[in-house]
């Protein structure tokens, strides 16, 4: 027996299916390779993409560092102010009690702003008013007991006048 080789008929058959074969093999190459551009071109925008956004994290992180220093010193400013407002607070309350010497100093508590100060004052001015208004009415009172002009003078203590007190302890001593 010996061998023979394929037919003619074989041979093209093999060879059409050969021909099948690389085309479909460059279809799928085709595909295969249309799909890596369209890869490479997505990755790429996304690369893009990535860096704007890395570009505003980082104007992002400038920005806030930009208000967090701000706010800084902002916060020192308003420190500032509110110890100058209680300066001043301290100050008016001085000037007020000085144009007020009947005003006791430790009615008028130190405030934190001149309002405080106004308000402690008016509260001490009110209680100056009404002592004054009692005392006026104690010493009104004292006046109408008073004995009237050309009454006898009022009777002498359980001792007599002052000065006999005095008499009678000189006899005393000197027994």
């Amino acid at each position: 027996m010996t061998e023979q080789g394929p037919g003619p008929g074989e041979t093209e058959e093999q060879l059409a299916e050969a021909l099948e074969q690389i085309e479909s093999l460059q279809s799928a190459a085709a595909d295969a390779e249309a799909r890596a551009e369209t890869a490479v071109a997505e990755a790429a925008a996304l690369k893009e993409e990535h860096e704007q956004t890395r570009a505003q994290l980082t104007a992002a992180v400038a920005a806030r560092e930009s208000t967090e220093t701000e706010a800084a010193q902002l916060r020192s400013d308003l420190e500032g102010a509110r110890e100058q407002a209680r300066e001043a607070a301290v100050r008016y309350r001085e000037v007020r009690l000085a144009a007020h010497p009947d005003i006791p100093q430790d009615l008028v508590p130190a405030g934190e702003t001149v309002e405080d100060v106004d308000r402690e004052f008016e509260a001490a001015l009110k209680v100056v008013g009404q002592v004054r208004e009692r005392v006026e009415e104690a010493q009104s009172g004292k006046r109408g007991a008073r004995v009237p002009a050309g009454s006898p003078a009022p009777p002498a203590g359980p001792l007599g006048a002052p000065g006999e007190r005095e008499d009678q302890a000189r006899p005393a001593a000197a027994s």
